[in-house]
């Protein structure tokens, strides 16, 4: 069980296993989602930053409790693996593993962390422009959409501007696509 601290921000990612579709469709995406809104409520953990791609996803997350990030991470997970392995007529995990999770100790890392996020799908080459991602909270984030797993309180410390924020995620765009030519040998994304 991970021993998670309250009030402190934890990056969390897990992968599929053997790299199959961890979402195979918009149904999938919407499903997850749902079942994180109904979780993260349930165990009060705050989402800050979340992009999901087919086979991953990434979150930073804020215990809100002394609850740990471990329960919220098990029951979501379980309840999404029941669906789609009910809906996809299989058994078994869809995960590689446990999810894993770092510790955000220091704003810089933040920052840097936040932009890393949503810009994975670019970063893995499954679109080219980030204003076509629908999987994340980036258009929460910069003010082009209103959604329900976004802390609008969260970045005002780093970037006091939704402007500045969408600048400083979309001038990193060419570093992550010469990042996405290199293989990726890393078990983290």
């Amino acid at each position: 069980m991970m021993k998670t601290i309250k009030d402190y921000y934890y990056h969390v990612y897990n992968r599929s296993l053997e790299n199959m579709l961890l979402f195979d469709g918009g149904a999938d995406y919407r499903h997850f989602l749902s079942l994180v809104k109904k979780y993260s409520q349930l165990y009060s953990i705050t989402i800050n930053v979340y992009c999901l791609i087919p086979n991953h996803y990434h979150f930073l997350l804020c215990q809100q409790t002394d609850i740990t990030i471990s329960k919220f991470l098990q029951s979501l997970n379980n309840a999404y693996v029941q669906g789609v392995n009910k809906k996809r007529k299989r058994r078994g995990t869809l995960y590689q593993g446990k999810p894993q999770y770092r510790v955000v100790e220091h704003e810089y890392y933040l920052m840097h962390l936040c932009r890393y996020i949503h810009l994975n799908p670019i970063k893995h080459n499954v679109i080219k422009d980030i204003n076509h991602w629908k999987y994340s909270n980036y258009h929460e984030r910069i003010g082009t959409r209103k959604g329900s797993l976004f802390e609008p309180d969260f970045i005002p410390v780093l970037f006091t501007d939704k402007k500045l924020y969408q600048e400083f995620v979309e001038d990193y765009i060419p570093v992550m696509k010469d990042f996405s030519m290199l293989k990726d040998y890393s078990l983290e994304e």
